[in-house]
């Protein structure tokens, strides 16, 4: 039986569906969504969190979902959503993600999910963080998990291990050379947008050059 209720689906921007908001546990300011993806080829689910459980309802009504694509490893400690939905994680992950969430699939290397989605690895995070590219017709959606998260607007990094602080600059050197109009995190803070619009280039690259600058300098963010 389902243990949440069913709440609805926030739209962000035309085909894409923001779940309610979860606080992270260690920094309660920081709210965790999941978002919807309404694609002709099939509804994707991006990211794990307990806003799957309480609008399963409203993504099941848009059709059965193809996918859940988890980001990094910390997604697993929600466990499984209560939604009949095959769950795809990064391949250098999966052991531990297993522990927690029935893995369907996974991904290794950067690959295509048919032809409106690209799969791309971006360790520093974690070692095996990954994000996802979609290309909606209209808009490229990147979906970056915690690599790079919105502190009140701005574009931040949360660098945990010291060990991965070179793969985290080689990640977003390699964000900053992406073609995405759109940044869509894991968490962002509470009262500040949830997703970041940036249809100017030399924006994007100065917002990603001004995190690497401080992943450089020794900064977590």
């Amino acid at each position: 039986m389902p243990t949440t209720a069913h709440r609805p689906l926030d739209t962000p921007f035309e085909g894409l569906l923001a779940t309610p908001t979860s606080r992270l546990p260690y920094q309660d300011d920081v709210l965790l969504r999941s978002f919807v993806l309404r694609r002709p080829r099939g509804t994707l689910v991006v990211y794990n969190s307990p806003g799957v459980s309480q609008a399963a309802e409203a993504i099941r009504a848009l059709g059965t979902p193809a996918r859940l694509l988890v980001n990094h490893v910390h997604e697993g400690m929600y466990g499984q959503p209560e939604l009949d939905v095959p769950v795809w994680v990064p391949g250098s992950e999966r052991a531990e993600l297993a522990r927690s969430l029935v893995v369907a699939g996974t991904f290794d290397g950067r690959q295509q999910v048919d032809d409106d989605l690209e799969v791309v690895p971006t360790p520093g995070h974690t070692a095996g963080t990954t994000c996802y590219l979609w290309d909606d017709g209209s808009h490229r959606f990147l979906f970056t998990g915690d690599l790079l998260w919105l502190e009140h607007g701005e574009w931040r990094a949360v660098v945990l291990d010291p060990a991965l602080r070179g793969d985290y600059l080689d990640s977003l050197a390699l964000v900053r050379d992406l073609d995405f109009d759109v940044l869509v995190p894991w968490g962002a803070t509470a009262g500040g947008p949830v997703v970041a619009a940036v249809p100017d280039r030399s924006e994007r690259w100065a917002r990603v050059d001004a995190v690497i600058a401080r992943v450089r300098d020794g900064s977590r963010h």
